[in-house]
Formats: C-alpha cells, structure tokens, sequence
C-alpha cells in the first residue's frame, strides 16, 4: 500500500523501482507498532518515452515479458538456499528471521513494444506453471487490441490454472522439478498464495517508418 500510494503522489523521474521500493519500505519501518511477517516484493514501471520498463524484484515473486508467442524476459528468483526466498521483513530481535533490504532486489531494463504482455505474479502461479503453460493462456489475448475485460479473464484463469495444478498431488511442477534438482523427492504441485497481474502495452506513442 506504502508503493502505491507513493508512486500515485510522485513524479516518475524522481523514483526508481527500488527507490520506490526503499521509500516505503522507511516508511514502514517508522510505524509505531511494528508489523509481524514478511513478503517478496516486485515492482515494474513503465516509460512510455523510453519505450521500456525497469523494475525491481525482491524474492521468487516475478515477473515475465511476452511478445507473440515468445518470452523475451522473465526475472530470476532469489533465494538464500531451496524454498527460502530474499523477503523484506523489520528486525523485532527474533532470532533466525530473514531481513533482506530494498538494494539486494534484482534490477533490469528491458525494452518494449506494441503488442507486449506483462505478467507479474507471487511464486503461486510459477511455481505451478511452465513458461510454455502460461504463454499459450495468453495467445487468448488480442494484443493488439485488448480488453479490460480480457485481460481480467485471462488473468483470472491463469490464478485458477495455478491453483488447480497446485493440488494436482501427482504433477510435476517447477517446484517439484527444482526440489529434485536439490535431491529432495518430492512430486506434485505446491500449495502457496497465487496473485497475478496482467497488463498490456498499448499504442501509447506513434508509430516510427522504417
């Protein structure tokens, strides 16, 4: 909430993503009753004059760049060791808890064009779901043209994808691919909290002649 409500009263050029980020992460440190937990956190902005988008990812949240039927970027998960994300969190003197900070996020610039799809999601749906399973969900999608409500379905179904194959006991995610590549047996989906965002990138400057 912190995010947003900064990035609503903020001008673009003063904050990055991990500026963004770090702001309202201060913020949440000053509160007078100190918040218990901890979370991922990933933030994309996009700049229409620049015709990119840069973001910060902290954790195995994430997010993947779409163009066609092509993923032409997804961000890479950090991890401490198997199954233990970087996470934000405030120091309360327990012991053993994770405390990783804004500036350890994953930062990256990436290009864009007409027509490209944005997936943002906690580790819920890519824990669940092969790049190949998500981009097919997608060519549902005009992206040339696309509707609020589209996007909305799509993204729905995406989540409901995620879910159904997390309680799929017999399945071989990616997270049961990865835990077996750490020697851990295991096979199945994984049962988490699953959000998904989709956005589009729309024509928002004219086009250039070749």
């Amino acid at each position: 909430m912190n995010c947003e409500r900064l990035a609503r009263s903020t001008t673009t050029d003063i904050l990055s993503p991990v500026g963004l980020l770090q702001r309202a992460y201060e913020q949440m440190m000053q509160m007078k009753s100190p918040l218990l937990g901890s979370c991922t956190a990933c933030i994309v902005v996009m700049d229409k004059e620049r015709k990119e988008v840069s973001a910060a990812n902290l954790g195995d949240s994430g997010f993947m760049v779409v163009r066609g039927g092509s993923v032409v970027y997804q961000s890479q998960e950090q991890q401490h060791y198997f199954n233990t994300p970087y996470q934000l969190s405030i120091n309360t003197g327990r012991q053993g808890v994770i405390q990783d900070r804004p500036s350890d996020a994953d930062t990256a610039t990436i290009s864009i064009q007409k027509g490209d799809l944005i997936v943002m999601a906690t580790d819920g749906l890519f824990d669940n779901m092969f790049q190949k399973q998500i981009v097919e969900r997608l060519q549902q999608i005009d992206r040339f043209a696309p509707s609020y409500e589209d996007l909305k379905s799509v993204a729905d179904r995406l989540a409901a994808d995620a879910r159904d194959l997390a309680m799929d006991e017999q399945y071989m995610s990616p997270f049961a691919v990865k835990a077996q590549h750490y020697g851990i047996n295991f096979r199945g989906g994984k049962l988490d909290d699953i959000t998904v965002l989709l956005a589009s990138v729309v024509d928002c400057w004219p086009d250039e002649k070749t």
